[in-house]
């Protein structure tokens, strides 16, 4: 199997999978440093908004083993002079000193602004948003994925952060990397080698590495002032995950149990990360959706640890690929994509975003078979099910958004990208995806002339991939009006230093009903009506 960490071309040039990570950034000096130093080192957070709640998160730095009461507050003005709700909670050994609070009866579309205190200190000021309820004329949302410490600084968070008309913030997993120093990026020469030095298993190795990428500035800053919506992929866990194991893990090297790593994995990224928990049968999942006005209907999706059968490590294996009951999301979770996406087609959405974390379309080689067996072309009968709705059902206007491979992608989704599509039309093609490019995470070798010209192969040779970058760090945005969804590629000036520019590189969009992408000149204006950072 051709994994993240082998990406490499075939003989055309077309590209596969990246390596294995996501970063943040030190301060100064090399220094992991935060926004706030004593009682909340880690800063705040908020998530999951709705159009009446969001989710509000710290965490406490205490010496102290006994539990520690928290308040909280949050106001309609920056000044705090019109709280809204307010209360106090207390912060647990158990939960490692995180506190959640799922602050309601808020006002939807609207900007509040949140803090804490404790132990005599108080909190940075938090800034979040509620989603519309009815009708919403515009969203925007920046889209990040794979950040990994060790390579470099998290100047994407930075500018994600310096947006202050931003909706939300939807991270598409590899918040963080599983890997001991050395193994994935050393970090030494950025002061940024992974804490604790080995590879983490337990729980409480999983919240030192959390607690570690929470001490980054940038990192802090972007939750500070947006709300994000977060999925795992498999570095929150170990590479290459799937529902019963991991390539990255090894009983008989001393790892233990899958399901206890697994367990403690998925009960740091809990404690850690500004989410509402989904109980369930098996223990808490993520896939979810939200409704934002009838602009979107947002659906987030698991194809990491839910219900994934294991990949088939041999690419050439087609009949293994394609043997009955493999699955990529399981068959519990396909159901309910179902019938979420028919929701969104009765409450009338305009689009149907789905958030996840795997290249959906095509990635095909020069000898016509695909080149990652851990993307959705190794569980085609899940890929087809998706398709076969979309088809059967007459759903338009699906924007698929993707992490992972630590490049950026524009894609057609087609049946047989090779036959029975026009790229000039995009007849054939059910829906789009744009795939977000790293924050720091390592895409293929190369030199930058050699990886420009397999990019300008890939589009040739490949009908259905419009845009691809082989070469960049950055984030993506998403506009969403009521008569397009528009894709802009921002990139940062490089990942070794904190750089402060940016530039958008590519812009793309699908016109209501087109099911197809095209280029478009210059970004998206920004939205003047929401209130400016804090």
């Amino acid at each position: 199997m051709i994994t993240r960490r082998g990406f490499v071309g075939a003989a055309s040039g077309t590209a596969a999978a990246a390596a294995a990570g996501c970063a943040t950034a030190p301060g100064a000096g090399g220094r992991m440093a935060s926004q706030a130093e004593g009682t909340f080192r880690h800063g705040v957070a908020s998530g999951d908004p709705l159009a009446d709640r969001v989710i509000l998160w710290t965490r406490i730095t205490t010496a102290n083993p006994s539990p520690v009461p928290v308040r909280w507050e949050i106001a309609s003005d920056p000044g705090f002079r019109r709280i809204v709700n307010q209360g106090v909670v207390t912060a647990l050994p158990a939960r490692d000193f995180t506190v959640k609070v799922d602050a309601v009866g808020l006002e939807p579309a609207r900007t509040y602004y949140y803090r804490f205190s404790a132990a005599g200190s108080e909190s940075p000021v938090g800034r979040t948003r509620t989603l519309p309820e009815q009708t919403a004329s515009r969203l925007r949302i920046a889209v990040a994925s794979c950040s990994n410490l060790p390579f470099g600084f998290f100047n994407a968070y930075h500018h994600i952060a310096a947006r202050g008309d931003l909706d939300l913030v939807l991270h598409l997993g590899d918040y963080l990397y599983e890997y001991a120093p050395g193994t994935y990026g050393n970090g030494a020469e950025f002061g940024r080698s992974h804490q604790p030095a080995h590879e983490i298993v337990s729980l409480a190795d999983y919240r030192t590495r959390h607690a570690q990428y929470k001490l980054d500035p940038d990192l802090q800053e972007a939750h500070r002032q947006h709300p994000w919506i977060c999925v795992w992929d498999d570095h929150e866990s170990a590479n290459n995950a799937w529902r019963d194991g991991a390539e990255n893990h090894d009983p008989d090297q001393g790892e233990g149990p899958w399901p206890a790593r697994r367990a403690a994995a998925v009960r740091a990224y809990h404690d850690w990360l500004p989410i509402r928990e989904q109980p369930g049968a098996a223990g808490p999942h993520i896939y979810r959706s939200f409704r934002l006005g009838d602009l979107a209907h947002l659906i987030m999706l698991d194809t990491r640890l839910h219900g994934r059968t294991r990949q088939v490590e041999d690419r050439t294996d087609q009949a293994a690929i394609n043997a009955p009951g493999r699955t990529i999301l399981g068959a519990d979770q396909q159901a309910w994509l179902a019938e979420e996406l028919r929701a969104a087609v009765r409450l009338g959405s305009t689009w149907r975003l789905l958030g996840q974390q795997l290249m959906f379309g095509q990635l095909i080689a020069e000898d016509g078979l695909l080149l990652n067996t851990d993307q959705w072309d190794g569980y085609p009968a899940s890929r087809n099910a998706v398709l076969d709705q979309l088809e059967g059902e007459g759903i338009d206007d699906v924007v698929v958004l993707t992490g992972d491979i630590h490049t950026a992608w524009g894609i057609d989704i087609s049946r047989d990208p090779m036959g029975g599509y026009d790229p000039a039309s995009g007849r054939g093609s059910l829906a789009v995806e744009m795939v977000t490019t790293s924050v720091t995470s390592p895409g293929p070798d190369g030199t930058a002339e050699a990886l420009t010209e397999r990019e300008r192969m890939i589009v040739r040779d490949r009908p259905h991939i419009h845009y691809v970058n082989l070469r960049e760090h950055g984030y993506l945005l998403l506009d969403l009006d009521h008569e397009r969804a528009q894709g802009e590629w921002w990139y940062v000036n490089g990942i070794d230093r904190r750089a402060p520019g940016e530039r958008l590189a590519a812009a793309f969009a699908t016109a209501r009903g087109a099911n197809h992408l095209t280029a478009v000149d210059g970004p998206s204006a920004a939205n003047g009506d929401r209130p400016g950072t804090v």
